[in-house]
């Protein structure tokens, strides 16, 4: 598995972590089913302490993409992943609340930002191998 993480950027690493295996499922670099390295061994691998690993692992099987197995470890969810949820179009609307408004600061046209909102959206789909619908 190759996950990139810029340790220079203002986000955290671990949501950088989260953001980057969501994006694996969704592309379906990650299936169902497969198994994740071990906490101290993507740690190790990345750079980062094992804590920051272990804190997105958490939050991702909290949030249902995940499942920790005593004996196969973690693996991605391998049954039905979350649905939208009241809690997601919250923070769905917050991000791109934000996003959309420093975009019209910048001179941005909506048809720009939506344009741009469809194409990383199909993106994720055409790579996952769905339609879009």
């Amino acid at each position: 598995m190759f996950i990139e993480l810029d340790l220079q950027s203002e986000n955290p690493l671990y949501e950088q972590l989260i953001d980057r295996l969501i994006e694996g499922i969704a592309s379906g670099a990650l299936k169902p089913g497969d198994p994740l390295p071990s906490v101290r061994n993507l740690a190790e691998s990345l750079g980062i302490n094992l804590h920051t690993v272990n804190k997105s692992y958490t939050l991702l099987k909290q949030d249902g993409f995940l499942q920790v197995h005593r004996k196969r470890g973690v693996i991605v969810q391998p049954d039905a992943m979350p649905g939208v949820t009241a809690e997601f179009e919250a923070k769905l609307f917050r991000q791109l609340r934000s996003l959309a408004a420093e975009a019209a600061v910048r001179g941005m046209t909506e048809e720009a930002f939506v344009n741009q909102c469809r194409r990383l959206y199909g993106d994720a789909i055409r790579k996952r191998g769905g339609d879009g619908q």
